[in-house]
Formats: C-alpha cells, sequence, structure tokens
C-alpha cells in the first residue's frame, strides 16, 4: 500500500513531541517510514523566576503543530486525514503540573529547567536512600510543602506535560512507566512506583493533614503497549481545531522524551545506551544490575518497557552555540550577505574539525540555567581564554561542542570508571549531531567508545513516540519491545559509527582537567552577576 492509501485508510502513526524549543509531529508506516511531518516552535520564558510555559503555549503550539502536520500531508498526498491507526503523546520529563478537582492549574508549569527544590530533593534522596534529582515531580511537590505553599492542600492530580496532554486528550489520568519514573522511583520488577518509597513519603507528610496520599494524586504507570485510552471528542477538537480528525483513535501510554530517545536510538535492551543532545542533554545506558551506591550525578529511570536505566541529565547542552551562531548570523547580515541558518550551523560545525584537540586552550560553560550536575543552582554563559591561547575559530567552535557535553561527561565517567558499567552500542541524535561526523566525533572522543548515529536519528523522540504507537497496535502477543523494534523498524536500518582517536580523546580529557578546575570561575562569575 502506498503512503497516500495508508494515511487515507488510516492506517499511519503519530507521534507528537513536546520538545524545550519545538513541538514537532511525525507520521509513519507500520516500518517506521517518515510519511509527514509537521512542526511548531515556542520557548519557555522566566516567569517571577520560574522557567514555564503557559497552558495557551501548551494548546496553542499543539494546534499549530498537528495543523502544519497536515499542510505537509496535503502539499505531498492531496488528502487530509481524519484517522490514525494509533496516537502517542511525549514530552520533556519531570517538572510540576498540579491542578485541583475543578482541572484548574494551581501553579505556572514548572518544568525540569527549574533548579528551585534543592532543599526537598536532598531530603527525599536521604529518606529513600535512592538519589531524587531537583528536576524529579516528587521534589517539586515535596519542596511546595516545605515551602508551606497555599496550594499543596488543594491538589486532586500531578503530573508531567505528557501525561496532561495525554489526559486532555483521553479522560486517562496514565503515564508511560519511562516518564512515571521521572515522577517518583519505580520498582522495575513490579513496572508502578515502588511501595517502599510510598510509604515513606505518606508518612514524611503525614503530619500537614492533606486529604490526599500520594498513590491518589500521582498518573497509574504503564508499559509500552498497554491500554491507555481512546482520544475523545474534546480531545479530537483540542489537536485538530478544523474538526476533521474522528475521537476513538487508540492513544498509547505517554512517554517522556528520553523513553522516546530510547526508542528512536533502538537501545532499550541491555548494555546499549544513548545520549540526547539539543537543548539539554543527557545520556542513558540499560543496565544490567544495580549501582553499588546512590550517585547525585546519576538518575535511575526506566525504558518505557520498565528496564532500569541509568541516566545522566545536564540542563545546558546547545543554547548557547546557537547564541554565538546567531552572532555570526548577524554579522554575515550586517556585510550584506543573505545568511542560511542551516548551511551556518553545517559550516560553522564543520570548522570545529580544524581546532586543536584540546582547543587551544580555550574554555567555556555553557550554563544558561543551573547545571545540578556540577553543583550550580543558577548559571551564567561564560567564555575564558588566556593571552596564550590559541583563539582561532576553529578552536572556538571545538571549544563550544566540547563544552555542550563536558558536564555530561563528567557523569559518564562515573559510570564508566567507577561502576564499570559496559556499553556494546552508544546512538547519538538530536541536534548537536545533525552535521555529519562532528557532534559524532567528539561525543566517542569524550566517553571513549564507539558511537552510531542511524539516517533516523534526525526525527529523535516524536518518531520514537509514532514508533511506541504503532508497538502499542501492531505487536506480536507477548512480544516484548526490544525484539519488536528489532524485527520491525531496525531491521534494515542505516547509519555510521565512529571510533574515538586516541589525540581526541587525550585532548578531550585535557580540556576536561582544565573545565574541572574551572568550576571556580563559572562560581565566581554567578557569585558576581546574579
Amino acid at each position: 500500500m502506498d503512503a497516500k492509501n495508508i494515511i487515507a485508510e488510516g492506517k499511519s502513526y503519530l507521534g507528537i513531541e513536546f520538545g524545550s524549543t519545538r513541538i514537532k509531529a511525525v507520521a509513519i508506516d507500520a516500518e517506521g517510514n517518515v510519511l509527514a511531518t509537521g512542526g511548531h516552535g515556542w520557548e519557555n520564558r522566566l516567569d517571577n523566576g520560574i522557567w514555564t510555559y503557559t497552558l495557551d503555549d501548551i494548546w496553542g503550539g499543539l494546534a499549530d503543530c498537528y495543523s502544519d502536520l497536515l499542510k505537509d500531508i496535503k502539499e505531498k498526498y492531496g488528502i487530509v486525514p481524519t484517522k490514525f491507526a494509533s496516537i502517542g503523546f511525549s514530552a520533556m520529563m519531570h517538572g510540576y503540573l498540579a491542578f485541583d478537582k475543578d482541572e484548574k492549574l494551581l501553579v505556572p508549569f514548572r518544568t525540569w529547567r527549574n533548579t528551585i527544590t534543592e532543599e526537598a530533593a536532598a531530603a527525599l534522596t536521604r529518606e529513600f536512600g535512592f538519589n531524587i534529582p531537583q528536576r524529579w515531580s516528587i521534589a517539586h511537590l515535596y519542596q511546595a510543602i516545605l515551602n508551606k505553599e497555599e496550594h499543596v492542600k488543594d491538589i486532586d492530580f500531578v503530573t508531567t506535560l505528557a501525561g496532561y496532554v495525554h489526559y486532555k486528550m483521553t479522560g486517562c489520568k496514565v503515564l508511560g512507566v519511562g516518564d512515571a519514573s521521572g515522577m517518583f522511583p519505580i520498582d522495575s520488577s513490579t513496572g508502578d512506583y515502588d511501595k517502599d518509597m510510598v510509604a515513606k513519603f505518606d508518612k514524611l507528610v503525614e503530619p500537614c493533614g492533606f486529604d490526599w496520599n500520594l498513590l491518589g494524586v500521582l498518573p497509574k504507570s504503564l508499559s509500552a503497549g498497554e491500554n491507555a485510552g481512546r482520544l475523545t471528542a474534546e480531545g479530537a477538537k483540542l489537536l485538530d481545531v478544523s474538526g476533521k480528525l474522528e475521537a476513538g483513535i487508540p492513544v498509547c501510554p505517554p512517554e517522556g522524551d528520553a523513553g522516546t530517545g530510547m526508542v528512536a536510538t533502538n537501545s532499550v535492551g541491555l548494555r546499549t545506551g544513548n545520549i540526547s543532545a539539543g537543548t539539554s542533554v543527557f545520556a542513558m545506558v540499560v543496565l544490567e544490575k544495580p549501582l553499588s551506591k546512590v550517585y547525585g550525578q546519576i538518575d535511575m529511570v526506566t525504558t518505557p518497557d520498565g528496564a532500569d536505566v541509568a541516566m545522566v541529565h545536564c540542563n545546558n547542552c546547545t543554547s548557547d552555540i546557537n547564541a554565538w551562531v546567531d552572532l555570526f548570523r548577524q554579522f554575515g547580515e550586517m556585510m550584506g550577505y543573505s545568511i542560511d541558518m542551516n548551511e551556518l550551523f553545517t559550516k560553522l560545525y564543520s570548522k570545529a574539525l580544524d581546532g586543536d584537540s584540546d582547543c587551544g586552550g580555550l574554555l567555556s560553560y555553557n550554563y544558561i540555567s543551573g547545571e545540578p550536575v556540577t553543583g550550580f543552582d543558577k548559571g551564567t554563559p561564560l567564555f575564558v581564554r588566556t593571552a596564550e591561547s590559541k583563539f582561532t575559530l576553529g578552536n572556538f567552535m571545538r571549544m563550544h561542542l566540547y563544552s555542550a557535553l563536558a558536564a555530561l561527561k563528567s557523569g559518564l565517567d562515573i559510570l564508566i570508571n567507577e561502576e564499570g558499567v559496559k556499553v556494546d552500542k552508544m546512538y547519538g541524535h538530536g541536534g548537536y549531531f545533525k552535521t555529519k561526523g562532528v557532534g559524532q566525533k567528539f561525543a566517542a572522543a569524550a566517553i571513549h567508545a564507539p558511537v552510531s548515529v542511524m539516517e533516523t536519528a534526525g526525527e529523535g523522540g516524536p518518531w520514537g513516540m509514532a514508533i511506541l504507537a504503532s508497538f502499542a497496535d501492531g505487536r506480536k502477543q507477548g512480544e516484548r519491545l526490544e525484539d519488536f523494534l528489532n524485527r520491525k523498524i531496525f531491521a534494515n536500518a542505516k547509519g555510521s559509527t565512529i571510533e574515538p582517536k586516541p589525540e581526541d580523546e587525550s585532548g578531550f580529557d585535557d580540556f576536561m582537567k582544565t573545565y574541572m578546575e574551572g568550576l571556580k570561575i563559572e562560581k565566581a562569575a554567578v557569585e558576581v552577576l546574579l
């Protein structure tokens, strides 16, 4: 069946992901081939010290993204779809969306980017004997309790962005286990919230006298492929403002961007891993056994089907690079040139290959916001050089690309060097890897392991979400997600693998020594400027 008929007959799968700077939709066939895409750009805002998006941002952005998908389908195939075989929604993990019984948002959406829960995260980590990062939903909830915020007593439902969108689409308060594992610790043997830790939390807050308990306000955790409801008439109207989309379409469990990244890179099996590098950067490895102890730099989450995953998550990656590239755009336009941004990014990224392996003594910190992995609750971008540094364009770009991975590397070194975690396959995806052979080369040097990038990696999370939608619809009886991906999606996948070169590895290690020592400079800048 050709693409037009697949779409026309409602046999395609739709994945929509709310990223940090872009909402993207991808429609695929049963083999994972991309049929159409749509997108909408958006940006978080700092409102009264809180990084947030408004509800209007969410629903206006979703509708515009879907409308853009319809436009692409219309231009390619001359039709307007009215149904899909299955739909899935994903989004940035963590954060805090709290609603009362009337579905009123009690406080503005607190995104993963906020570093305002240090007290709560530390207290829960001690209480649970399990690392609770600042961005996790339970840290936000407990911090609100410690702050004695008035809204807490009125909570009826707490969820993530993906869980909220899914609820408005289906009426079901559920969450894929991968996204749920970024709200509260998961017991991988059950695929549900850890009962002992739930009991500890309820006992901890019992003196407050709330009318709710934790399991009563968290969404139900579901494994990939489980029934998560169907698109309601109200949900269809929110998604498709033209009113043509039919209700009743199955909607798979909503997931976080970590889970969709694992699916998109076929890294849900043991000893596989991936690096997702865009506005933020995170790397994860599916573990063979639990870690020996708790590390503040390492999160324990799960795959979309509940396997244990060690994740290093950093708040900052490419935003500072983007700002510098935009400065070059302004210069070019001032000189009278017409600048194509894709070409500009490609040329500047490629120029980094001409830089010295240690970046010629240049140093930068890309901390647009705080970076808990290196101990910063606030950050400010910083570029530093000495009179002896080799200040060339190649070194300048290489420095920024190294800096984008530096905090991540500091966490991964713990997994690899201290815990002896083995990785057979490491995949890269996201904007950092878009320029062929550049980010991939530097990532391989950073982790001292081969890094692969598949041709499909550019579609990223929304493509992974569409695959999860297809898994819910097309898997064989009892088939595991890993087996489905190998059989149906990646059997003939194409890509490239780059092995690390010794000179690049030693150069990155030299850069890291200066980077870690120079954190004192970043600390001083934060103290003086913020």
